[in-house]
């Protein structure tokens, strides 16, 4: 296995800008580290979850990945144009309940997430099976790659936490440009 090429995948995926990562940076910006940890914590059980889940039932998967892909496409864009309104009409001034922030809504995000769906779909069978199908190392595996997810969700709370003052200070700005980005990440799954 070409371990170089493996890793850069991997922070590649996860490092980059995507519904979770700009959900995360305006959970921060909004409302704070603390609520976009919470939400941090059921993305990445939820981004592990799904990559066990295609460790153990890869052989299924690809049978089906036709449908599940058009499926989560249409589901995915949907609720990524709904996060984008969501984040184009948030206001941290009117109230300060708020259950966007909250590891439920974290984990539920990953299932519903294509950039995590497709990534889960293709890492272990690009990158392990063709080396490795022993329990042991598809459970090293996935626990590496949730690891590197976790490392790039706390980045972009970081980035967040210490940019919280500009942000605060353009925030109708900042709302737009991540709504924009997240209806681009929304055009580019079906491009």
């Amino acid at each position: 296995m070409d371990i170089t090429s493996f890793i850069i995948y991997c922070f590649l995926v996860t490092f980059t800008p995507g519904p979770t990562n700009i959900v995360i940076l305006s959970t921060v910006h909004n409302y704070g580290s603390k609520k976009a940890m919470d939400y941090t914590y059921g993305a990445t059980i939820a981004f592990g979850l799904l990559l066990g889940i295609s460790a153990m039932l890869n052989t299924v998967l690809i049978t089906v990945i036709p449908k599940v892909l058009i499926g989560m496409q249409v589901i995915g864009t949907l609720y990524m144009l709904y996060l984008s309104y969501q984040i184009y009409k948030m206001d941290p001034s009117e109230s300060t309940d708020n259950n966007t922030g909250t590891f439920a809504t974290g984990f539920l995000m990953q299932f519903l997430n294509p950039k995590v769906v497709i990534f889960a779909l293709t890492v272990i069978p690009s990158f392990i099976l063709p080396y490795y199908t022993d329990t042991t190392a598809m459970t090293i595996s996935v626990i590496v790659i949730t690891i590197i997810g976790f490392l790039a969700f706390i980045s972009w709370i970081l980035f967040g936490t210490i940019l919280k003052n500009f942000l605060q200070k353009h925030t109708r700005i900042v709302n737009v440009i991540m709504a924009l980005g997240l209806v681009y990440t929304t055009i580019m799954i079906w491009v």
